[in-house]
């Protein structure tokens, strides 16, 4: 799939409508259509374009320097081929590593044995600035050792008796030792993954809330953390936050204005993507009951927008800013100090700049994204036609860089990526291992009786919700 690239310094205007988009009184019903709509599988006889994949040679990180210089023939005329090997490999570091490849080594063979030493390949790699090669290494071959053999050492655990109905949320806590799910029945299970082949009983530990009868009054969609604190979104429009260092008491709620389908927390603030399409930046340290908040990041753009309504908080964080920053709900989201980025399902990525306080992409795409992971300079995303994008923070711009189709015929429901590391989800049943190469290369596939929502990996352990009513869990080696 071709994606245009962004621009920086986005200079359209915001849609600073504050209508409600269209959409059912009752949160079920709205859900229901929600489901139905956003993560249905592809029709019968519908078949999506699927990109070319253009391979790139690994990079190893232990590097020595010797032979690329005696890879290049000796040449009597003046020009490029008569430059010291060590000025061509510098020439080519400043190239696109695809157009090296497969275009450079085509043009004689003295380039061609060039391109196609690995020592040549090693060497780029090693330009790669404020990247911890040791790390990677290390975790790359942990992953590989943890999988061989079709994940053959892998422990599978499935628990079933907290939920009655399907899981789409789970997150890892205290580095795995701890789990929490959110679910179609309304509530946030917590549960002690310590525990793991005992009695179930022992394993989930409680419901979070003090309602009679579950956590929220609608389904529970999203979940993050930020150390000890939780917070959890669900279709009832609210957002609870819970202290996990205070047995999962509730410490506060905010009232949104419409569901709460995903949610980033961070230190000094908590984003909230909802169904009205707005992107909602909350102030975690500081908490009031009401407060009113500019419209979007930046200058007004006209005196003539009608004053928004105020948002209701009870004990939450207090609202700083809200935006609709797209023309139909918001599906995934995420921020780090530099950026909030979030999808939605008109098909657009955008990304805010936090420092400068405005919008500094916009992306149109040709599907819309459900789940994303990002490692800088790297942000993986799944859609909804089964597809992975990559796309690549480049001074400041993200732009995309590859897609690929890694087996997956329904939409990629939960992404987790990291630099030795890659698991995908699925509603085709299925949650696929990766190493997170170009193209990514799978090394496991299990599948399931049911769709599989999120995937969540810390430590040892690796965590997907299912449509099964279960929490589905892998323990990998030590």
């Amino acid at each position: 799939m071709e994606l245009p690239l962004g621009r920086c310094d986005d200079s359209r205007t915001w849609d600073n409508d504050d209508s409600d988009p269209e959409s059912e009184t009752d949160p079920d019903a709205q859900a229901k259509a929600y489901v139905a709509r956003v993560l249905s599988p592809p029709k019968s006889g519908l078949a999506f374009s699927r990109p070319s994949q253009l391979s790139t040679p690994a990079a190893s990180p232990s590097a020595s320097e010797p032979r690329a210089a005696s890879k290049v023939s000796a040449v009597s005329e003046p020009g490029l081929l008569s430059l010291p090997p060590e000025l061509l490999l510098e020439i080519c570091s400043y190239l696109d590593a695809r157009l090296v490849l497969h275009v450079l080594s085509r043009v004689c063979h003295a380039l061609r044995d060039l391109v196609s030493d690995h020592v040549t390949w090693r060497l780029r790699a090693l330009r790669r600035k404020n990247f911890d090669w040791p790390a990677a290494c290390i975790a790359l071959e942990q992953h590989l050792s943890r999988w061989a053999e079709d994940g053959r050492w892998v422990e599978y655990f499935c628990l079933a008796d907290g939920h009655v109905a399907s899981v789409d949320s789970v997150l890892l806590l205290q580095g795995g030792s701890l789990c929490l799910s959110g679910s179609r029945d309304r509530n946030v299970n917590l549960w002690d993954l310590r525990q793991l082949g005992t009695e179930s009983n022992q394993v989930l530990v409680k419901t979070l809330g003090t309602k009679r009868n579950s956590t929220h009054e609608g389904w529970v969609w999203s979940l993050a953390a930020q150390d000890h604190r939780v917070c959890s979104g669900s279709w009832d429009s609210t957002v609870k936050l819970w202290d996990m260092a205070a047995d999962g008491q509730q410490f506060g709620e905010i009232k949104a204005s419409s569901a709460v389908l995903c949610l980033s927390y961070l230190p000094d603030i908590l984003v909230t993507g909802t169904y009205d399409k707005k992107v909602t930046i909350y102030d975690p340290r500081d908490r009031m009951e009401t407060r009113d908040a500019p419209v979007g990041w930046g200058p007004s753009r006209g005196s003539d927008i009608p004053p928004h309504r105020p948002i209701t908080h009870e004990a939450g964080p207090a609202l700083l800013k809200h935006q609709q920053l797209h023309s139909r709900p918001v599906l995934t989201l995420l921020a780090d100090d530099r950026h909030i980025i979030s999808g939605s399902e008109d098909h657009t990525l955008v990304v805010v700049d936090r420092r400068a306080n405005s919008v500094l992409q916009r992306l149109q795409l040709d599907s819309y994204l459900l789940c994303m992971s990002y490692q800088e300079p790297q942000l993986w995303a799944g859609d909804n036609q089964g597809l992975l994008h990559v796309f690549a923070n480049r001074n400041g711009c993200f732009q995309l860089i590859r897609s690929f189709d890694v087996g997956h015929s329904f939409p990629i429901t939960g992404i987790q990526y990291s630099v030795g590391a890659l698991y995908t989800t699925s509603t085709d049943k299925t949650i696929r291992v990766h190493v997170p190469t170009d193209p990514p290369r799978t090394i496991c596939t299990r599948r399931h009786d049911n769709g599989l929502n999120r995937v969540c990996a810390e430590g040892n352990l690796v965590v997907a919700g299912s449509g099964d009513l279960s929490l589905e869990v892998w323990r990998l080696q030590a």
